[in-house]
């Protein structure tokens, strides 16, 4: 039988229910698993706003992320108003 768990504050603490009996003595040589190797995310699924992103393919890698903030939205919930619109803000 293996039992994965994880060791937290002194305890191991299995990750799946274990077929023994409460209080159950047990011998065991603890191994250290690797964690998961996460998957880099697709293009598709990749937001603009990462630097990775196909789109900044070009762009020197050190501007990277400049260029990746400066994709985000500026939003301040008011009306989507132009420069042109703003220029009779002073008239009646």
């Amino acid at each position: 039988m293996t039992v994965r768990a994880i060791y937290e504050n002194g305890v191991f603490r299995p990750t799946e229910p274990v077929a023994l009996p409460d209080r159950c003595e047990v011998e065991f040589e603890p191994k250290r698993v690797p964690p998961p190797v996460e998957e880099p995310p697709t293009p598709d699924e990749m937001p603009v706003t990462d630097p990775r992103h196909p789109r900044y393919a070009h762009i020197d890698p050190d501007m990277r992320p400049i260029y990746a903030i400066l994709a985000h939205r500026f939003d301040d919930g008011g009306p989507v108003r132009s420069a042109r619109d703003t220029h009779n803000d002073h008239q009646p």
